[in-house]
């Protein structure tokens, strides 16, 4: 199967940051439209693009390891860019099921990215799903919190239900489950392979 070059996964990676900024730009100096009201944009713009540095800050601090993860850098960014996009284009408000939907990709991209790290890592391929799953569980779980917290404080509009909670939930987890299968997948995969090699 051909794989990308690494040219071409810089220039993705970079495109989707310098999108996720213009989206985040755009979102706060717009407050003012319905499709921006109660959603925090303010919170979103001061958080989202650390999703950005993680990795490249990650990399530093290890000494530059080779190769760059451009795929899992893309992949960090790449769920909070369509919370944005969404909230740009009005998905949210117009699309039925968008929200749904979104949930369930966003938590499957993230876990991914965070899959394609511990792949590195040459864990055991049953660890590395388990890893990537609880991940994704754990993060989506103080996710919901924070925005309960913003709730009750008052900062934003958002309505939250104990439904929509547990929906949204069921829903994430379903990606990261999806996500973690095939990162443990991949380990079993390259785990054979060294094992004919050798």
């Amino acid at each position: 199967m051909p794989t990308a070059s690494p040219r071409a996964l810089a220039a993705v990676n970079v495109a989707a940051k310098l999108l996720l900024i213009a989206l985040l730009l755009y979102s706060v100096t717009n407050q003012d439209l319905v499709r921006f009201a109660g959603k925090a944009m303010t919170t979103r713009a001061l958080t989202y693009p650390i999703a950005a540095l993680i990795i490249p800050l990650g990399w530093l601090l290890l000494g530059r390891p080779r190769p760059y993860p451009h795929g899992a850098d893309t992949l960090l960014v790449t769920p909070f860019l369509i919370d944005v996009a969404g909230n740009a284009a009005d998905l949210y408000n117009t699309v039925l099921r968008f929200d749904d939907v979104a949930h369930a990709t966003t938590w499957m991209l993230l876990v991914l990215a965070v899959g394609m790290l511990l792949l590195r890592l040459r864990l055991l391929p049953w660890v590395t799903g388990a890893l990537c799953i609880g991940f994704g569980a754990t993060s989506h779980i103080l996710w919901e919190i924070i925005e309960y917290l913003l709730m009750v404080s008052g900062s934003s509009g958002l309505q939250l239900t104990y439904g929509d909670t547990v929906g949204d939930l069921a829903l994430s987890l379903s990606g990261s489950i999806v996500a973690g299968a095939w990162i443990g997948w991949r380990a079993r995969l390259r785990d054979g392979r060294v094992a004919s090699a050798g």
